[in-house]
């Protein structure tokens, strides 16, 4: 019986096409619109996650201050000293690497041409705590490390304006003069892309020794990167390095921190967390029209039931059910908000991969919230579909066959 009432609902549907479309549209936009949202979000939030990995595993940045940032409060706090990154290795359990880096701006000259660009010195540690890999060539050896030899690893932007060409295969064991002294690039770095402090691959990176000596004339540095190891609790060994720190600072149990911690995970935590409130109330807004397309589902299923008024009072005479009329129309119904349901998956699957292209976020197909979509469109046209259909199963027959 449920297979003729199936093909019944198919053939009620094939008779008004048009009306039929126009009826379920409003639960394709819905259908389209949830599952578009929730796509797209979730594309975002990996884009934001990546992004954040990208800065480095499990890294903690360790900076003079109170805080990161303008204002931030460090131009007269105490630098680091390559003394407080031996003692954060050797005394902080959980620790991966320890990476002291000094950083600045200048200019710097290749093959005919210049580029502003942003040096970093540090040492091989900074590679591990980062997640940097190299193109091409090695990284620093111990005895350049120590010395403060002139040489130099470059990014790939800064490969890419002072050297051209395809990566890995210029600029490799070149010269390299930066302000007043010149490098030999023995390394290449991996290209990383946008991050969320700019071009991460518009960098020269030197031996912290060498940046010292050459260009600041400092032997300050002005961050600590700390990478745990996997599977580390971040909270006590935050504490326990904030301690530490307080220690080598000889800050008093009355004086304010005057360094920050800054934990990448918990901004990709924060952003992630955003990233699904938002989503989750986007898709809510767009579910409000599956609740319209289910008022247009009932309105035409009303239409239908007084257009056929002599079909269902010449069924009730000839000993069909109550509950059987009732089963008809209904089905019609969840057929109709089905079949919208099918039709937004597909138009979503094509709008939310269009989507992605055009925002540069990865396409993360979800299958739960497509399935889910297309039973509560389904929902939908059983319960709008309900009231119709008792108003048909309930009529007398009699008065039914008089209805001209």
């Amino acid at each position: 019986m449920l297979f003729n009432v199936f093909m019944l609902a198919l053939r009620s549907v094939r008779r008004n096409l048009l009306r039929s479309f126009l009826t379920i549209l409003g639960i394709v936009i819905g259908v389209s619109a949830v599952i578009t949202m929730v796509t797209l979000g979730n594309g975002a939030t990996q884009a934001i996650e990546e992004k954040i990995t990208s800065l480095g595993t499990n890294l903690l940045m360790v900076s003079p201050g109170q805080r990161i940032g303008g204002g931030g409060g460090g131009g007269g706090v105490p630098q680091f000293t390559e003394a407080d990154a031996d003692a954060i290795a050797s005394q902080i359990g959980g620790v991966a690497a320890v990476a002291p880096q000094g950083r600045t701006n200048a200019t710097v000259v290749a093959n005919g041409r210049n580029w502003s660009t942003s040096v970093t010195g540090s040492t091989n540690a900074w590679f591990e705590t980062g997640n940097w890999q190299l193109a091409s060539g090695r990284l620093f050896a111990p005895d350049e490390q120590l010395s403060g030899a002139a040489v130099c690893i470059v990014g790939e932007t800064v490969r890419r304006e002072l050297y051209g060409g395809t990566a890995g295969e210029t600029g490799l064991g070149q010269l390299l003069r930066v302000k007043q002294f010149t490098c030999d690039v023995v390394g290449i770095l991996a290209a990383k892309g946008q991050g969320g402090m700019g071009d991460q691959d518009d960098t020269v990176v030197l031996p912290l020794h060498t940046l010292q000596r050459r260009v600041t004339g400092s032997r300050k540095v002005s961050t600590l990167m700390v990478s745990m190891q996997d599977g580390a609790d971040s909270a006590p060994l935050k504490a326990g390095l904030r301690q530490l720190m307080r220690e080598r600072r000889t800050l008093a149990d009355s004086d304010d921190d005057n360094f920050n911690i800054f934990d990448t995970q918990q901004l990709a935590d924060t952003l992630s967390s955003t990233m699904g409130v938002l989503t989750s109330l986007l898709g809510a807004v767009a579910a409000v029209s599956l609740l319209v397309g289910g008022i247009g589902i009932m309105n035409i299923m009303l239409v239908s039931v007084t257009e056929r008024t002599r079909e269902i009072g010449l069924r009730l005479a000839v000993g069909a059910l109550e509950g059987e009329v009732l089963l008809q129309f209904l089905i019609e119904a969840i057929v109709l908000s089905a079949l919208g349901g099918l039709v937004g998956v597909a138009i979503a699957t094509a709008a939310s991969y269009g989507g992605a292209m055009l925002m540069a976020v990865p396409y993360v197909f979800d299958p739960v919230i497509n399935l889910v979509a297309l039973v509560f469109s389904a929902a939908i046209g059983m319960v709008f579909g309900y009231f119709p259909a008792r108003r048909a199963a309930q009529m007398d027959p009699i008065e039914a066959l008089r209805h001209e």
